[in-house]
């Protein structure tokens, strides 16, 4: 865990980290866009991001984070504390309000961007790891790790009585930050190949295949979360997101084929 990037210096990983996923991603895009300005939209979608995965993370979190004590630390986004759902919620309205101004190819736009999505998300999960947060469930396995004292995990334990507050670390947990930054990455890779052959359905594939994973993955997830029906407020929302991108599929493949026959 290395929260901040230089020690001694006030530059926070996390932060670094989504600063670095957001410029590579967008540079990416904008090469396979064939060199096409998006920056206008790109920045748009970036504060509608960052805006909504941190007003949801602190509605999720206020008593615990202890935002009514600190209201100035509401703000204090690069030190950690986005809720990915609600990031994508609010770019996804940006991304709407942007279409009906523009009246853009909405397909095509949304394919481009689907593929940076995943590669700057990948990054976002190293700063989790790096700051200690979203971490999984205890594990004796080869794959867990050990936090330092101070750090949300181990505050965490402590609070449930798992540890004492002499500890010097965590008990071992499952690192599933790593476990979806991995995953990340390769559907990252799946996407890429899969517009450079085909131009197409890149959106559908990000859209079913990061709401699977998601659902999957928060199994092993164990830091404190909003549920009902007994799933997290994550699995409630890759539902939808499934669902969306079955919408998607089939309106990708009526328009490839109604593309096609103008051919």
């Amino acid at each position: 865990m290395y929260p901040e990037l230089i020690p001694g210096l006030p530059i926070q990983t996390f932060g670094a980290m989504i600063a670095a996923g957001i410029l590579i991603s967008w540079k990416v895009v904008e090469k396979i866009w064939k060199g096409r300005d998006l920056s206008t939209l790109v920045f748009i979608l970036v504060i509608a991001g960052i805006a909504g995965g941190r007003i949801a993370h602190v509605v999720e979190y206020w008593s615990e984070d202890g935002f009514g004590d600190d209201f100035a630390s509401v703000f204090a986004v690069w030190k950690g504390g986005l809720v990915f759902y609600g990031g994508l919620a609010a770019a996804v309205l940006a991304f709407a309000a942007w279409c009906v101004a523009k009246k853009p190819d909405v397909l095509a736009l949304l394919d481009v961007l689907a593929v940076g999505v995943p590669l700057g998300h990948a990054f976002g999960r190293i700063g989790c790891f790096c700051y200690g947060c979203c971490w999984g469930r205890l594990s004796d396995s080869i794959f867990a790790v050990a936090f330092p004292s101070g750090s949300p995990v181990w505050c965490s334990q402590v609070r449930d009585g798992l540890i004492a507050r002499t500890a010097a670390h965590s008990l071992p947990v499952l690192p599933t930050q790593l476990f979806e930054s991995a995953f990340l990455f390769a559907l990252f890779a799946l996407l890429l190949w899969l517009y450079r052959r085909k131009r197409a359905f890149t959106a559908a594939a990000y859209l079913v295949g990061y709401g699977l994973w998601r659902f999957a993955i928060e199994f092993l997830r164990d830091d404190a979360r909003p549920s009902a029906l007994g799933l997290s407020s994550a699995q409630l929302f890759s539902i939808p997101l499934v669902v969306a991108g079955l919408v998607v599929l089939i309106w990708s493949i009526k328009e490839h084929g109604r593309r096609s026959s103008y051919n």
